[in-house]
């Protein structure tokens, strides 16, 4: 079999990796914010998190922990949101007992850690080495008030021409909107009205994810906000220019939270009583990281790269899937996204997410789960989620949305990491 890893062909014959078991933990803001005094005390701590995650996976796995070979920890900065940066030791504590002396290691990929620890643990099954490996994605971000977790993300983009220099993460992704505007001709306000479409669903389906940062009876709920004319609606001050031309509401959240995935070779996969989900191709493409160096601002080539090495290796097309998670810290991001998959033309995507496509009742849903517009945005955990959630849909017991045309049997993932310079893709098939 010839498995196509970038640039290179690795003939050889290797196990295709499934997942066999998935835990998503709830996902918000666990910190206490005295307003007198600004003093923010944690509610829910980073090892809590992991904790959570790892023991629900193996959980829900039905493994013995003695079962698991190794453990990969996706996390972008825990050092500077926690002042922990060691993180790969502290997988052990999940189960002290049966993980000591196993070997462990954290995974960085700034927003696609954990979609890159997920890699890493596939090829290290497909090595033979491992049978059964645990994956966890933690990020802890709200122990940092704003000006230290914008400092913290900034580091994911090229310092000494954007993070150094003052350009945020808004400001780098406003320039992707800028771009696609100028690109397809679009007004300013059209521009305005097409985000707030991808906002809106985004806000629908997290009303429906009990796990989501913004889920029922959160802001967004209490605002109306699942429909464009009412995110279009808000006054300025409820909905201010960040980075123009994107808005509060264009804008993902600040989030707590932890995934994790036990993964085995599908040949045992099958073997189990079970549910199973085949990651049956992958695609792993890099940007140059500064934006200045990029050859346009209207599209993600990158992730278009990945998108086509998962699509050859799992044998599909765009067509092909039924449900999709993508990344949308912001909401020109899931335009792009929802384009570099192919599950619309280049600078169509906007239009037909006005036009009401890509809900629960299409062919192919997009984020379900809310997106990190919703659901939230703990950066190193966010790759594993859209696993999580996918797998959890695709085995029948859906976390939240589940209104949809039956079960997915294909679906993909599109987790992209900083400014869209490490783009991950993931087709996902089920086996039962």
């Amino acid at each position: 079999m010839v498995i196509d890893r970038g640039h290179f062909n690795l003939e050889a014959e290797m196990s295709k990796v499934s997942i066999v078991g998935a835990y998503n933990t709830k996902f918000g803001s666990f910190v206490n914010k005295n307003k007198e005094t600004g003093e923010i005390t944690d509610t829910c701590s980073l090892y809590e998190l992991m904790a959570e995650a790892a023991q629900g996976a193996v959980k829900d796995a039905g493994m013995d922990p003695a079962q698991i070979d190794g453990v990969w920890v996706g996390s972008f900065a825990p050092g500077l949101f926690t002042s922990q940066d060691h993180l790969g030791p502290l997988a052990l504590e999940s189960f002290p007992d049966a993980f000591r002396f196993k070997p462990t290691q954290r995974v960085e990929g700034a927003c696609a850690s954990s979609s890159m620890a997920i890699y890493n643990a596939l090829y290290a099954i497909e090595s033979g080495r491992f049978r059964n490996v645990l994956v966890v994605g933690v990020e802890k971000m709200n122990l940092l008030k704003t000006a230290g977790v914008t400092h913290a993300l900034a580091g994911a983009s090229y310092w000494p021409t954007e993070g150094g220099v003052g350009m945020t993460f808004p400001g780098l992704f406003a320039e992707y909107a800028k771009g696609y505007a100028k690109q397809y001709g679009l007004s300013p306000e059209k521009l305005r009205e097409i985000l707030a479409a991808v906002a809106a669903l985004c806000y629908k389906n997290g009303l429906e994810n009990p796990l989501a940062h913004f889920g029922k009876g959160g802001p967004s709920d209490k605002l109306g906000l699942h429909t464009a004319a009412n995110i279009l609606g808000l006054p300025d001050e409820k909905n201010p220019m960040i980075a123009e031309p994107l808005r509060l509401h264009d804008c993902s959240l600040v989030t707590d939270g932890a995934a994790a995935l036990v993964l085995s070779p599908t040949e045992e996969a099958r073997r189990r009583a079970g549910p199973a989900v085949e990651i049956a191709g992958i695609g792993h493409a890099t940007e140059r990281i500064a934006i200045k160096d990029r050859v346009n601002m209207h599209e993600l080539i990158a992730a278009k790269k990945a998108v086509q090495a998962a699509y050859k290796e799992a044998g599909i097309s765009a067509k092909d899937l039924r449900a999709a998670e993508v990344h949308d810290c912001f909401t020109i991001t899931q335009l792009l996204c929802t384009e570099a998959l192919g599950l619309s033309g280049d600078g169509k995507s906007g239009f037909e997410y006005e036009a009401g496509r890509f809900g629960p009742g299409d062919d192919c849903p997009v984020n379900l789960s809310g997106g990190l517009k919703a659901k939230g945005h703990p950066v190193g955990a966010t790759g594993a989620s859209m696993h999580v959630l996918l797998y959890k849909q695709m085995t029948g017991k859906p976390i939240g949305q589940g209104r949809l045309k039956g079960v997915p049997e294909v679906a993909a993932t599109l987790n992209v990491g900083g400014s869209a310079a490490t783009n991950a893709v993931s087709v996902l098939k089920r086996i039962r």
